[in-house]
């Protein structure tokens, strides 16, 4: 952890001593689940069985939900994190 204006910034040391902070991991989950769901939505072009189109758009539509409120949440984080 480390200190800035008194409060603690939870961080991590990658293995090149490069700090990622936890905004940029969020950005990297959101970016993932954006990933996956799209994924997902476009595997919808080939015809599928009516449960794996079903499990596909649910699966998908909720990754990219996940995604959007994640990446959302890291840049507040990153506002609030940054001293005026």
């Amino acid at each position: 952890m480390s200190s800035c204006d008194g409060f603690d910034v939870p961080t991590h040391r990658t293995r090149n001593g490069g700090i990622v902070t936890g905004w940029a991991i969020m950005y990297i989950v959101a970016g993932v689940l954006a990933l996956i769901g799209a994924g997902l939505l476009l595997a919808l072009v080939r015809p599928q069985s009516a449960g794996k189109v079903y499990a596909y758009r649910m699966i998908g539509i909720m990754a990219l939900a996940g995604a959007a409120s994640l990446a959302a949440s890291a840049a507040a984080l990153k506002a609030w994190s940054v001293a005026p």
